[in-house]
């Protein structure tokens, strides 16, 4: 069976570090065969995986008529393979239209037939918008994970996201908190993801050798691999590959989530 997971969140929140570094792990401590695919217009995603930016889906279609894989697909840290679906410039067109001209030609040229066993979305987190709720609307990942941090908009948008995952049928394997140096920020958001039925899959904590490694396009995997940086990276990944308990989620009110926040400032 392949593990299909989208990864959203907030933006700026610390997905693509995440889905990085996770795909780093199951590519070097796993030794598994990962494709990490891109899903935001600022294609940063992939950075640290390739050492640098890799041309996205969207460019590279309007630029070559046919493209075959190779023009799309790039090869990075452990054979890592590395998609970015790129988008329009700020201002202009719709962002998450690139997400869905991506998958439909990946889906062309057979990548997702590939042998593989982890598939890694990174999305932006606006799950309103049609091309971002693609890799769980088309059925291209099998579940989400939410990163997020014990700060208030964090968990807002995360609230938000569990809304479209509950509309979309999707389910939820958990959430990781990355955190941001929030007091109680553990307790926060393991009492949030109890709220909202689900669990924490994993603790992210805030390191200078994380901001680090990406200044050197490097994950921290690769750059420090006898880290407690990434040794916390490795039992996520480890979670995550061995959790079984998914859930449709429950979104709290937005007014019942401030009452909630406003629980742990007294």
């Amino acid at each position: 069976m392949i593990k299909k997971i989208a990864i959203y969140g907030k933006g700026g929140i610390g997905k693509s570090t995440t889905v990085a570094n996770l795909s780093a792990v199951y590519a070097d401590f796993e030794d598994l065969n990962c494709l990490v695919i891109g899903c935001d217009p600022k294609a940063d995603t992939t950075r640290t995986l390739c050492g640098g930016r890799i041309p996205t889906v969207v460019k590279t279609i309007k630029d070559k008529k046919d493209p075959v894989e190779e023009d799309l697909v790039y090869k990075g840290y452990k054979d890592i393979l590395c998609v970015e679906s790129g988008g329009p410039e700020p201002g202009v067109g719709c962002a998450g239209r690139g997400v869905i001209v991506a998958m439909k030609r990946l889906e062309h040229l057979g990548i997702f037939d590939k042998d593989l066993d982890v598939v890694i979305y990174d999305v932006l987190g606006d799950v309103v918008c049609g091309g971002f709720s693609v890799p769980l609307r088309e059925k291209y990942a099998d579940e989400v994970i939410i990163v997020s941090s014990g700060e208030y908009m964090s968990l807002y948008a995360a609230n938000n996201i569990v809304r479209g995952i509950k509309k979309l049928k999707g389910k939820l394997s958990g959430i990781v908190c990355n955190c941001k140096g929030v007091n109680n920020e553990v307790e926060i958001v393991d009492k949030f993801a109890k709220k909202i039925g689900t669990h924490v899959i994993g603790v992210i904590n805030r390191s200078d050798l994380i901001q680090e490694s990406e200044l050197d396009a490097k994950t921290v995997v690769e750059k420090y691999p006898e880290s407690e940086e990434t040794e916390e990276y490795r039992k996520l990944a480890l979670n995550i590959l061995n959790n079984d308990t998914v859930s449709t989620p429950e979104p709290m009110e937005d007014e019942e989530l401030e009452e909630f926040f406003k629980g742990f400032l007294k």
